[in-house]
């Protein structure tokens, strides 16, 4: 379980009601209302998570995910300065990189219901032009994990651009910072190689019919 806590997000059942996402009213503010509606996704999943197996839950998950996530700018945050003066085709295969290993991860860690349920703080704060939700995931029978999402309006939609382990771990941070020297040897296809290699074995690390 503990492993499940700290991977993601990212960084992420039979169904349960809405209602299980405490704070899910028509008052919320949107960038809540996106995280509220992200965990009922994942909570559906998870339920379903045994019969689904890896694939059956990438599947499920990817387009939720894609709703919610800010994935070009995150890899934006995560790659840095360079980002600006990268061939469009780098950008590319690095965002499907990143997009494929953000999936994979939720799928792979989020197998299964134990009990466990989301609490989203409708109160959001404001940092700049961007939001901040607080949530956390509580496990059955164990000590609530903080998850702050900072989030950025795109197109009329408020989407993740970082996430927050423990309240306070960024997860773009984290994976700048492991990424970075693979970027500044190898370029950006380097790094796409090794972010799919990431996702391959979160994907393998799956138990059969999980």
């Amino acid at each position: 379980m503990a492993r499940k806590l700290v991977m993601l997000f990212a960084t992420l059942i039979a169904l349960l009601p809405l209602s299980a996402v405490r704070a899910a009213d028509t008052t919320a503010d949107p960038a809540a209302q996106q995280i509220q509606t992200f965990y009922a996704s994942l909570l559906e999943t998870m339920k379903h998570g045994p019969e689904l197996g890896v694939q059956g839950r990438y599947k499920a998950l990817a387009p939720a995910i894609d709703r919610v996530y800010g994935l070009p700018i995150m890899m934006q945050l995560i790659v840095g300065p360079s980002w600006s003066t990268m061939a469009e085709a780098d950008r590319t295969v690095l965002l499907a990189a990143f997009r494929r290993m953000t999936v994979a991860d939720y799928a792979s860690n989020f197998d299964k219901f134990s009990g466990e349920q989301f609490e989203v703080d409708p109160t959001v704060q404001q940092r700049g032009g961007d939001k901040i939700v607080q949530t956390k995931l509580i496990p059955s029978g164990a000590k609530p994990v903080s998850l702050v999402y900072r989030m950025r309006e795109q197109s009329g939609n408020w989407k993740v651009i970082d996430v927050y382990l423990a309240g306070y771990v960024s997860q773009a941070a984290l994976k700048r910072s492991d990424f970075a020297s693979t970027l500044a040897s190898g370029g950006p296809i380097a790094l796409a190689a090794k972010i799919n290699s990431i996702a391959d074995n979160a994907l393998a690390g799956a138990k059969p019919g999980q």
